[in-house]
């Protein structure tokens, strides 16, 4: 019997790695070069996530889109600027990991159609962060699921401080259809008044909506679109401290972002992980996608 899994590649302006579940009639699509970003997810011939082709096809351009991976910090620092043992070091917003190129791996094809990549330390992401380190993350694609397993190794002599997260962005076309269910109780941020307590709900008038969500009290977030019949499960492991939820008017897309810490967190300390020389750490998200 052939395998429902299968991968291929396809070469355009990137090579994309193809991951698909024949079955449930589900395709990912995985670009190693481009930040190791899955940029397109398709099930039964509906778009999961958005995609700005014009900005992914401008290497200069950050990536909106897809699902981009934040890591050594999420959000951004004052002045891009952060001190580590007196020095100074500058860091654009979310970090180096969404733009630089990922190595495959391996691929897998039993039990899920899986990926591998792997992102090493090297000069230049030295000259911004001071430690050696390697991410591993794999991606596994099985009927309506997507999961994102990640593993963080701290290859430095020193103790490595870090904050890391996925800026997943997901294709809506009628933002009034859609329905929250995110487990936390205080919201602040652009587009929300201050002190506000979190009620579930959010005002898409506003020109645009950038909030962090704290304390995170559940494993779990739920997206519904009404208008589409869809709802997106967003299940995270403990590391993940913060939601952040973000969108701009007129544009067909929410992002809902499990963050380990909150922005400037490599300056004030806050909800860092920090690994010991040698150690490793994992997490993991998953995606689950139903029809309402």
């Amino acid at each position: 019997m052939d395998s429902v899994f299968a991968i291929a590649i396809e070469q355009d302006q990137y090579k994309s790695y193809i991951l698909t579940d024949q079955e449930h009639q589900s395709r990912l699509e995985i670009v190693p070069e481009r930040g190791g970003i899955a940029t397109k997810w398709r099930i039964q011939g509906q778009d999961i996530l958005y995609l700005d082709e014009e900005r992914f096809a401008d290497p200069r351009a950050s990536v909106r889109g897809g699902i981009p991976i934040l890591f050594p910090i999420c959000g951004n620092l004052p002045g891009d600027t952060y001190t580590r043992n007196g020095k100074s070091y500058q860091l654009k917003q979310h970090g180096f990991a969404r733009d630089l190129p990922w190595e495959v791996r391996s691929r897998l094809t039993d039990d899920c159609a899986g990926i591998i990549l792997a992102l090493d330390s090297n000069a230049r992401t030295r000259a911004l962060y001071p430690f050696d380190f390697q991410l591993e993350f794999t991606y596994r694609l099985k009927g309506m699921t997507l999961a994102i397993e990640q593993r963080y190794t701290n290859r430095s002599k020193d103790i490595m401080p870090f904050s890391t997260g996925l800026h997943p962005y997901f294709w809506c076309a009628d933002k009034t259809q859609l329905e929250f269910e995110i487990p936390a109780t205080h919201v602040e941020g652009k587009g929300v008044p201050e002190g506000k307590s979190f009620n579930g709900t959010f005002d898409f008038d506003v020109d645009e909506i950038d909030v962090a969500l704290r304390p995170v009290t559940g494993s779990t977030a739920i997206v519904r679109d009404r208008r589409r019949k869809l709802q997106i499960d967003i299940s995270y492991s403990k590391i993940y401290s913060t939601l952040v939820f973000w969108t701009l008017k007129g544009k067909n897309y929410v992002c809902l972002e499990p963050w380990s810490a909150p922005r400037n967190a490599l300056n004030t300390g806050e909800n860092l992980t920090y690994l010991e020389p040698g150690q490793t750490c994992e997490a993991r998200v998953e995606l689950r996608v139903s029809y309402l």
